[in-house]
Order: C-alpha cells, then sequence, then structure tokens
C-alpha cells in the first residue's frame, strides 16, 4: 500500500473518551497488517498522549478539545495529538522518567518515555499557555513479510 491515508478525530478532554480514540486509531493502522504487539504499542502511546492532554493539559476540565490527526504512508503511521491546554513549561524536565506535575494523581511520569520507546520518532511542541502537539512515526513490519 503506497497510497497516502489519513484521518482526524476530535473529542471532548473528558477522561472516557481515552479508550474511544485508542481504539479509533488502532482500527485505522490495522489497515497496514501490524502485528499484536504493534497494535498493542500504537494503543498504549495514544492513551498516554490523550491522558496527558486531559490530564494535564486541560487539567481533567471536559471542555477541552483534543484532535488526533493520523496518516498512513506506505508502511509508515504517523500520530499527532494535539490540545490548547495549558501546555508545558519546562519539556526537558517532562520527559525525563518518573516527572509528573500532578502526584497527588498518583501518575507514574512515564507517558513520554512510553512513547519513545515504542515508536520510532517522537517530537513534542509545546507552549505555556497554548498547547501541546506530539507527533509519533512508526514503520510497521508487514505480517507477510515476516513469514516468507
Amino acid at each position: 500500500m503506497s497510497e497516502r491515508n489519513f484521518m482526524t478525530l476530535k473529542f471532548a478532554s473528558r477522561s472516557e473518551n481515552e479508550s474511544f480514540a485508542r481504539v479509533t486509531v488502532a482500527a485505522f493502522v490495522s489497515q497496514l497488517d501490524p502485528t499484536l504487539d504493534e497494535l498493542t504499542d500504537i494503543k498504549t502511546v495514544v492513551s498516554e498522549a490523550v491522558t496527558n492532554s486531559i490530564i494535564h493539559g486541560y487539567d481533567n476540565r471536559p471542555d477541552g478539545i483534543v484532535t488526533i490527526f493520523a496518516e498512513i504512508e506506505g508502511d509508515t503511521v504517523m500520530i499527532q495529538v494535539e490540545d490548547q491546554g495549558s501546555g508545558i513549561e519546562d519539556l526537558d524536565l517532562a520527559k525525563q522518567p518518573l516527572y509528573t506535575s500532578k502526584p497527588e494523581l498518583e501518575r507514574s511520569g512515564m507517558g513520554f518515555t512510553i512513547m519513545e520507546n515504542f515508536m520510532d520518532e517522537v517530537d513534542v511542541v509545546s507552549t505555556p499557555s497554548k498547547g501541546t502537539v506530539i507527533k509519533m512515526k512508526k514503520r510497521i513490519e508487514s505480517k507477510k513479510a515476516l513469514f516468507n
């Protein structure tokens, strides 16, 4: 499949929409025939990015909007998760394993680490008081190639 395909999804910043986002992106990516591990990785990073937008970007306020743009080109999927929330004051600090700005919520502080480990590329752009954009890319190994 060498043609470009894409989707956009917008939803309220409500925690119950995290699973909807995860399943929707996984269904979209399934056209590449990913392995179960690849699909699990994608579901996990979408969950992490969306949860960060809801909890940190919008401080659990349900009046924000989270936007996901996903694109497939060839054997590569690009996923972008965006919010217009509070942004990240210190991105380098936020990317440190185990760091969380919400320890009272028992957050693990592993979101960015998980995204970086499960995807081939992760790029985060954040502006305080304006929001955050997380772009992630992953090449999907064709199951057909694995068995030939």
